[in-house]
């Protein structure tokens, strides 16, 4: 009997360094309007600097650093506007997944989104990143059962967007409190099955991130 080996293509070095500078953003090593100088950041790596400016482009593409001439990349700088847009957007955007994913929701995504509020819920301040990635997960474990891969593209390029911003929320032990209740709300609702009660919390819940985080905003240049 031949045994297929399931294939697991190497890891890129461009790969590498774009999770790298992911996770600098979202803790805030790096900050909007810094520059982001590729020879620094390939030293900091030991890569060169090929792979550090690949992984620039894919993040300027997301939105997340920008190009400006006789500066090179810095970190997107997010407007209120901005922030106001990004919700609106993701609002039609994973309101619709929602609606696809729930009659998919099966007892393993019921599970990781359990495991992810307990996981949210032991963190503090001082753990704000791990706070994020816990909660990504929670949406998206939801979102992906929705099984629309297109309409998922567009969703994690949304979240991408605002990343650094989103983790600023969970500074505040009122916001943590309040994302903790919204998500086991949530979960009750997807146990349930209530897609309009799901739809009315999931907007509920994006309508306080918006109240937490637009003051915070300036309508033009933000001191992050």
């Amino acid at each position: 009997m031949r045994v297929t080996v399931p294939f697991e293509r190497p890891r890129t070095m461009q790969e590498l360094v774009l999770d790298e500078l992911r996770r600098r953003i979202l803790v805030g090593d790096l900050r909007p309007g810094e520059p982001i100088r590729p020879d620094q950041v390939g030293a900091e790596l030991r890569v060169s600097r090929v792979p550090v400016r690949e992984a620039l482009k894919i993040l300027e593409g997301e939105g997340q650093v920008r190009y400006r001439a006789h500066h090179g990349y810095v970190l997107a700088e997010l407007r209120r506007e901005d922030l106001l847009e990004i919700y609106r957007i993701r609002r039609l955007l994973e309101d619709e997944a929602a609606r696809e994913a729930l009659p998919r929701l099966g007892p393993a995504e019921l599970a990781t989104m359990r495991a992810s509020c307990d996981e949210m819920e032991s963190f503090g301040a001082a753990d704000v990143a791990a706070m994020a990635v816990a909660n990504r997960r929670f949406h998206l474990t939801l979102l992906e059962a929705s099984g629309m891969p297109h309409l998922l593209h567009h969703i994690r390029l949304l979240w991408n967007a605002s990343d650094h911003y989103r983790s600023m929320y969970y500074l505040d032990e009122g916001h943590r409190a309040e994302v903790h209740e919204d998500h086991r709300r949530i979960l009750a609702a997807a146990r349930g099955g209530d897609v309009e009660g799901l739809i009315s919390l999931l907007d509920a819940h994006r309508d306080r991130a918006i109240a937490g985080l637009a003051p915070a905003l300036e309508e033009g240049v933000t001191d992050a």
